[in-house]
């Protein structure tokens, strides 16, 4: 008996630390979408070319997922952690450089190694949140650590449209018209902009992993060993459907948000914002009592916060959901309404074009931990290598943006979300043949 609760508390102390990771990735990746709009400015770029930043920052997915668990096997999770954090903190310490120099590549390495070490923490973390407790609550326990990593999301935008989109940012032939003098005073103000954020960000990070060095993580079975095997892993028709699954869900959701302002300023919201008194309120309360001096990119994008909110507040509904019903009839029959409100705001203009994509983000909210949790089904000592393929397939974000990015560029927006709508029918179709043979959980 001392020893199920000593475990238990160990477990919850393990979960709680662990939830702090997952706020930490969530607030980071969507950091990086309130960048885009940004060197799309400054760099003069097409959509499809500020699709890449995406691809430099997911492509860390495809290249070191595998590599991470075989990492993750020899030196265990608490090593593996540190490992990742201080990772993430060197590609934050690179945006000082890259924005002092106004130099693409090296923001796009700097976006690389940050990845890598979300990339860690992902493989990590994922299946070691599903073990630390009963099977049948993975799901569930999943769907609550990403709540959090939801609660990261939805605060980004908040703190891109204060601190990297509020200025405006001139074009090339406007900085030529500049005296030497303006030009070195506006360069200073625009590396200010990135470095300030992403300064802190890295010192909070090796704060954090300074304390998991104290922290004391259980040992869990296959740490530290090589039990499965990725044959046997690749073998499992689930885990590869599920990985497909892993794929479309990522790239939608990244193409969403990176493009969400871009695709507001050409339904010219700005200005509708400006003058209707509620969303003028709303804009008021994030942003500043006069909006005429706000970029509107800035007035637009604080409205990116409820897409990454609603995917919280989904995911604190999904925890729930997910444990007294059928995971993946929930998967199902959210992935069919995030379709519909896709198909409603490409045949509409105005707040019902906004607020529909918008409300796509709290049917997005259960998607990836409940996508993870099925896909790892009866692995068993494969888990681990399975987690490697599914983060893998994380890799959605660096090829579907790019392409949502081209279409847009040749079609327009309303065209390319066609592509953002069969990922969707892709999980449908996930989540209806898995629950034929799920048990209630």
């Amino acid at each position: 008996m001392t020893n199920t609760t000593s475990t238990k508390t160990s477990y919850r102390t393990a979960f709680i630390f662990l939830t702090l990771l997952f706020f930490l990735w969530g607030f980071l990746t969507v950091i990086v979408d309130s960048l885009i709009p940004r060197l799309k400015e400054v760099f003069e770029l097409s959509y499809f070319q500020a699709g890449m930043v995406q691809f430099a920052f997911f492509g860390a997915y495809f290249f070191l997922s595998i590599p991470a668990s075989f990492i993750l096997s020899k030196i265990g999770y608490k090593k593996g952690i540190i490992l990742g954090l201080l990772t993430m903190a060197g590609g934050c310490l690179l945006f000082y450089p890259a924005s002092s120099l106004r130099v693409f590549w090296i923001f796009m390495l700097g976006y690389f190694i940050l990845a890598g070490g979300i990339t860690i923490l992902q493989v990590a973390a994922n299946p070691y949140v599903t073990i630390l407790g009963p099977e049948k609550g993975a799901a569930s326990r999943l769907n609550l650590s990403q709540a959090f990593n939801s609660l990261g999301t939805s605060i980004a935008p908040i703190i891109g449209a204060l601190f990297i989109l509020s200025d405006k940012i001139m074009t090339s032939q406007q900085i030529d018209g500049l005296s030497e003098a303006e030009k070195t005073k506006y360069y200073a103000a625009e590396a200010s902009a990135v470095q300030l954020p992403f300064l802190t960000i890295a010192g909070i990070l090796i704060a954090i992993a300074l304390v998991f060095v104290f922290v004391n993580l259980p040992k869990v079975i296959g740490e530290g060993e090589q039990k499965g095997s990725y044959n046997s892993a690749f073998k499992n028709k689930n885990l590869i459907l599920g990985a497909i699954g892993i794929f479309c869900y990522v790239g939608a959701e990244v193409a969403i948000g990176s493009y969400m302002v871009n695709y507001f300023l050409k339904l010219e919201l700005a200005e509708l914002i400006r003058n209707t008194p509620v969303m003028k309120t709303i804009a008021n309360w994030f942003l500043t009592d006069d909006l005429n001096a706000v970029d509107a990119k800035a007035v637009v994008g604080i409205f990116v916060t409820f897409y990454w909110t609603g995917a919280m507040v989904g995911r604190f509904i999904g925890a729930y959901l997910t444990n007294i019903m059928k995971p993946a009839k929930v998967l199902s029959v959210f992935a069919v309404v995030a379709l519909s409100l896709l198909i409603i705001s490409t045949q509409t203009d105005g707040l019902l074009a906004m607020w529909t994509i918008i409300g796509v983000g709290l049917f997005n909210s259960i998607m990836f931990p409940t996508i993870f949790s099925l896909g790892l089904d009866e692995l068993g000592e494969s888990k681990p290598q399975g987690s490697g393929i599914m983060c893998t397939m994380i890799v959605g974000g660096a090829v579907i943006p790019p392409m949502f990015g081209l279409l847009t560029d040749n079609f327009g927006f309303r065209i390319a979300l066609i592509l953002v709508m069969c990922c969707y029918f892709y999980i449908f179709f996930f989540g209806y043949k898995h629950k034929k043979t799920e048990v209630t959980v």
